[in-house]
C-alpha cells in the first residue's frame, strides 16, 4: 500500500467512526500521514527526493557559508580601506594646516 492509499483509508476510517467524530489517535494518524506525504511531494518538486539529496544540501550549505565568509571579508576590506583613506586625508590636512609642505622645499 502506498502513502496515498494509506491516507485515503485513514480519512475514510475517520468518516465512518461510530460516534460521528473521529478519536484523537485517528486524527493524529491522518495528520502524520498527510504531513509526511506533503513533505515528500515538496522535496520531489524541489528535486531533493533522490539519494544524493543529502550530499547536495551539504554542498549548498558549504557554498553558502563560503559566500557569507567572502561577503564579510569584502566588507571588512572596504571598511579598512575607507578608514585608511580618511586617516591619510586627516594627516595631509594636518600637514597643510601646520605648514609642513613649506618645510619640504
Amino acid at each position: 500500500m502506498d502513502e496515498d492509499e494509506a491516507l485515503a483509508r485513514l480519512i475514510a476510517l475517520a468518516g465512518t467512526s461510530a460516534s460521528g467524530a473521529p478519536d484523537a489517535a485517528l486524527l493524529r494518524a491522518v495528520v502524520e500521514e498527510a504531513s509526511e506525504l506533503g513533505a515528500r511531494r515538496a522535496l520531489a518538486r524541489l528535486g531533493l527526493a533522490d539519494a544524493a539529496a543529502r550530499a547536495d544540501m551539504a554542498d549548498l550549505r558549504q557554498l553558502l557559508g563560503a559566500w557569507r565568509d567572502a561577503k564579510r571579508s569584502a566588507w571588512k576590506a572596504t571598511v579598512d580601506w575607507a578608514v585608511r583613506g580618511m586617516l591619510a586625508l586627516l594627516i595631509v590636512g594636518l600637514a597643510v594646516k601646520l605648514g609642513l609642505p613649506g618645510l619640504l622645499r
